[in-house]
This record gives C-alpha cells, sequence and structure tokens, in this order.
C-alpha cells in the first residue's frame, strides 16, 4: 500500500461463487484484512485465538458466534471474542473489513 489516499471498496472486488480477501495490513501485532464474499459464500466455524473485529462496507451477512445468529449490514459493525467458534455467511454478496489485534 502506498502513502496516497483510496477508495476502500475499490481494492477489492466480488468474483462469483467466491471468497476474496487482500491483506491491507500484516504485522506481528495485528492484521487488517478486507474481504468480499460473493452471495450464499461463507466461513465455516473456526475459531481465532484474538478477538477480530467486523466491519461490514457494504452487503448484509449473518455471523453465527458460539451458536447465537447476528444480522449484520452495512455500516454495522461487532467483535468475535477470542476463542469463542464463529462462522459468516453472505445473505447478499458483501465486504467487510476484518481487524485483528494480537496479544
Amino acid at each position: 500500500m502506498t502513502q496516497e489516499k483510496v477508495k476502500l471498496m475499490d481494492l477489492i472486488d466480488y468474483q462469483k461463487g467466491s471468497v476474496v480477501s487482500r491483506a491491507l495490513i500484516d504485522k506481528k501485532v495485528g492484521t487488517v484484512t478486507l474481504f468480499a464474499f460473493d452471495e450464499g459464500q461463507g466461513l465455516s466455524e473456526h475459531t481465532a485465538p484474538y478477538d477480530a473485529m467486523v466491519q461490514v462496507l457494504e452487503g448484509e451477512v449473518e455471523i453465527t458466534i458460539s451458536g447465537r445468529p447476528i444480522h449484520l449490514k452495512e455500516g454495522e459493525m461487532i467483535i468475535m471474542p477470542a476463542n469463542e467458534p464463529h462462522a459468516l455467511k453472505a445473505l447478499k454478496k458483501y465486504k467487510m473489513l476484518l481487524t485483528m489485534i494480537r496479544e
């Protein structure tokens, strides 16, 4: 990444039937990753050893955290707690920014 301004939404495109990701920052202390999910795509249930913040940039997603489904849409965010199982499924195609800070 350069030190020039960019439109976040223009940094990643949707691909039919896929999940696309692009690391914006990948450091020892944490990561910031941009994702684009086609409708119906998702990530199966898993855990992460660190808290992660999801910011929905456009579209709609259902995030399930410890068995509890949560519906998020453009402009909304949630913290996925460390070591709790979570899964994501695109209700409509969506883009999100994932920020993970390592302890």
